[in-house]
């Protein structure tokens, strides 16, 4: 499969609620509650993903990735780290998602790829991402990837339910 990523654009964020919406499905069902997936909604990620076009925080990037079709089949946010206490020099590659379709085709790696360049060339020294602890695919994913558990666990992310999370690290 021939896939394209570049920049997101404000005209992505539909194409990227699409995609946001049915990886939360696939991905997560059996981990989170399926009445929290099953009332997932489309037009509430548009929203999330066009304001933060609107307002794009300094050093954050979001890469989108394209099929030979032109649809989009995956998307990667990243920009500074939002843990409290963290270093200036941290960064957080905060979502990697793709559609069941494109699993394990190469399409995460290069969105995964590109998002480590973007977190580069805004200056970050390294980058730590929160994944559910029972995600073994992704968590999977990111350890082939050079990522490895830094031993930092919480249940802070409510959009996951509050289960248990773990954080992974890496030095750019």
């Amino acid at each position: 499969m021939a896939v394209t990523v570049r920049d997101g654009s404000p005209e992505d964020a539909h194409a990227i609620a699409k995609v946001h919406v049915a990886a939360w499905r696939w991905a997560y069902r059996g981990q989170l509650p399926d009445s929290l997936l099953d009332g997932l909604s489309v037009d509430d990620r548009e929203a999330m993903w066009a304001a933060w076009f609107l307002r794009p925080e300094e050093r954050g990037a979001m890469v989108v990735a394209f099929d030979d079709g032109r649809s989009v089949v995956g998307f990667a946010n990243s920009g500074p780290s939002r843990d409290e206490g963290a270093r200036q020099e941290t960064g957080e590659l905060r979502a990697l998602y793709v559609v069941e379709e494109v699993r394990g085709t190469g399409v995460g790696r290069a969105l995964h790829d590109e998002a480590i360049v973007r977190l580069r060339g805004a200056g970050f020294k390294d980058a730590t991402l929160w994944v559910l602890e029972t995600n073994d695919l992704g968590r999977r994913f990111y350890e082939n990837a050079g990522w490895s558990r830094d031993g930092a666990v919480s249940h802070h992310m409510f959009e996951c339910g509050n289960r248990r999370i773990v954080r992974y690290a890496r030095d750019l």
